[in-house]
């Protein structure tokens, strides 16, 4: 998820502004290489709190809580 949102948020947007001409290529760098170590860094709690939801909402049964005791059987 963290990945996935840097490249879409942070990278793909700079990406675009410097082909456009809008960014020099050595600030469109400079960005990027500032956004690819600074936005997972800042967005980490956020990304580890919706992994959590999806494995809660996909894959209940996984949980430790929920996974019945061997006298269920």
């Amino acid at each position: 998820i963290n990945y996935g949102m840097t490249l879409t948020l942070c990278l793909t947007p700079i990406g675009l502004l410097w082909y456009w001409g809008i960014l020099s290529g050595y600030l469109a760098s400079l960005l990027a290489g500032i956004g690819a170590i600074g936005f997972p860094l800042g967005f980490y709690r956020s990304s580890r709190s919706w992994w959590l939801m999806f494995f809660f909402v996909c894959l209940p049964y996984e949980l430790p809580a929920n996974m019945g005791s061997e006298d269920d059987n």
